[in-house]
């Protein structure tokens, strides 16, 4: 699991969630709020913004980017329990074709992220430790 974990706040503009996106190699950013997980805003969030059909037409740019996340973040996240088993995350990963939940903890606390590049340290641990114990 990582932690700390870079999050954002609904508050948070999407011109400030593209430099984030800049900055960083994420895909997503768990929308927080006292420590509380609201949800979450991914690249296909930003994305969507700028999606338009016949009854939508796409305001211009700036406007667009002075937007809060608030707006565009989803608010289902599927996300798994700091005592959620390596098997059952592994699970979720291949079944959902996810690249990371985040750990949430009692009351929606933010506990941490669990990403691919965790689960396969962790399968190398258990593997490694595996074939000492034979």
């Amino acid at each position: 699991m990582t932690r700390p974990v870079t999050t954002v706040t609904r508050q948070t503009t999407m011109r400030e969630l593209e430099a984030l996106f800049e900055k960083h190699d994420f895909n997503s950013f768990p929308v927080v709020e006292e420590g509380k997980m609201l949800g979450i805003v991914t690249k296909f969030d930003f994305l969507r913004a700028f999606a338009f059909t016949i009854g939508q037409m796409v305001p211009h740019y700036d406007e667009l980017m002075r937007r809060p996340v608030g707006e565009m973040m989803t608010e289902a996240v599927v996300h798994v329990e700091p005592t959620a088993p390596l098997t059952r995350i592994l699970q979720l990963m291949v079944s959902l074709k996810s690249r990371s939940f985040p750990v949430i903890g009692l009351d929606r606390q933010l506990v941490g992220i669990i990403s691919r590049e965790d689960v396969i340290r962790a399968l190398k641990d258990a593997t490694r430790d595996a074939g000492k114990a034979c």
